[in-house]
């Protein structure tokens, strides 16, 4: 069962790199048609840039070894930047396609944090063992 869980874990988070990677380069870079996309929702052209960047760093520090907190944080931030888009969308009445994709990112998002291997996760210390050290 393990191995199906990592199996399914380096799946689903090799999708949800590409397309987080690729679309935070598109908008760091400000290409056209990622301006055009942000235009209904009213942000400055500088707010693409800005979460373009936070993407692709928050991609980099999902995949790279270690640091599990740094992880934990990288998937917080991709949960509230597709989080954001979806509520963006639906708050500016640009409602249609454009909102399927943050969302399924949201799930997927969901789905490469709970799947993800002990060695990427933040060490749980169990409460019997946490009071032992304190006393």
């Amino acid at each position: 069962m393990e191995k199906r869980k990592l199996v399914w874990y380096w799946i689903i988070t090799a999708i949800l790199s590409f397309c987080i990677f690729s679309g935070g380069l598109a908008q760091a870079l400000q290409l056209k048609d990622v301006v055009q996309g942000f235009k209904p929702l009213g942000y400055p052209n500088y707010f693409i840039s800005l979460i373009g960047i936070w993407k692709v760093l928050g991609i980099i520090a999902i995949l790279v070894p270690k640091f599990p907190l740094l992880k934990e944080w990288a998937y917080a931030g991709i949960f509230f930047a597709m989080t954001g888009a979806v509520i963006s969308h639906i708050a500016s009445n640009d409602i249609h396609v454009q909102i399927i994709a943050p969302f399924l990112l949201v799930v997927f998002t969901v789905l490469s944090w709970y799947l993800r291997p002990p060695s990427r996760r933040i060490a749980q210390v169990k409460i019997g063992t946490l009071n032992q050290q304190l006393a």
